[in-house]
This record gives structure tokens, sequence and C-alpha cells, in this order.
């Protein structure tokens, strides 16, 4: 039984979407780090001046002192001592994160859906008709013959065919 399970894990982890979905979380985990680096070291700094020298990674509140009474001057200082804190700036710079992450991946799927449209689009235009079968012998033949390289017969005159014909 183990050795039957074992067997079909081994046939879905192989697919091959399984194997591009690994691929797309760890490219996924790589992004949101740098997306993580972004907003807390290039966007929150600005901010925080902007808004009176704020650090944002600090910004937080006590709601139970620990053992060490307050003030703290940093959020690392309040944990240290066990005070139990609301983190503030830390779930800003999450949703700023996630603002970031949630318009790339917006980006990402509707360049990917025009692409998509495109193909399709593509492949519904109609292809130019370029054989037809003789009405004598059923062989395959060439749109323009006049008479049937196989059985000889001459064909009927056709009326002109557009290009816009679907086979």
């Amino acid at each position: 039984m183990f050795k039957n399970l074992a067997n079909e894990f081994k046939k879905f982890a192989m697919r091959g979407n399984v194997i591009d979905m690994a691929v797309g979380i760890i490219i996924g985990a790589a992004f949101g780090k740098i997306v993580d680096s972004l907003v807390k070291d290039v966007i929150m700094p600005p901010i925080g001046l902007l808004l009176g020298k704020v650090d944002f990674t600090n910004l937080f509140l006590v709601l139970k002192e620990g053992a060490t009474p307050a003030p703290y001057n940093s959020l690392a200082a309040a944990q240290e001592a066990g005070a139990v804190t609301m983190n503030l700036g830390v779930f800003v710079n999450a949703v700023i994160s996630f603002l970031i992450v949630a318009f790339a991946v917006f980006i990402l799927i509707k360049a990917i859906n025009e692409l998509q449209a495109k193909m399709d689009k593509k492949e519904a235009q109609v292809a130019v008709k370029t054989t037809k079968s003789c009405p004598y012998c059923c062989s395959e033949i060439s749109i323009n013959a006049k008479k049937c390289p196989h059985c000889t017969s001459e064909l009927p005159a056709e009326e002109k065919t557009t290009k816009a014909k679907k086979k």
C-alpha cells in the first residue's frame, strides 16, 4: 500500500504544473524579500522623515509593561523586557509590502491575459485554403488546378474563393 502511495505521489510531483508551481513559490518568496526590503529600507524612511522623523519599525503601543518598566526606546527593547506591544509600524510595512506585491501580480496577470488573447486571436484567424478535393477521384489537389493530376479529369469552373473562406 505504501509503495502504491509513493508511486502516485511521484507521478503527481513530476507533473509539469507542480514543478512550475514550485518554481513560482521560490521566485515569489525571493520577490517578497525584495519588496520587504524596498518598503523597510527605501519607501518608509522618507515617509517617516516627512512625518516628523518617525521610525515605522519602532512605531508601537505598549499594552502591558514587561519586567522593566516603560518607556522603551525601541520595539526590540520592549520585547526584550517582555512587554506586550501592538506593533503598528510593522503592520504598516506589511500592508505596503502586500499592496506592492498585489500590484505586481496584477500587472503580471494582466500581461499574461493580453498575451493569451493575442494567441487565441491568431489561432482564430481563418487559414487560407490552398487545396480542394477532386470531385471525380477525391484526391487532394491545388485549389488553382483546372485539371486533376491524378485522374486527368477536367475540373468544373468554380467561382473565385476569398481568403476569408474557412477550411
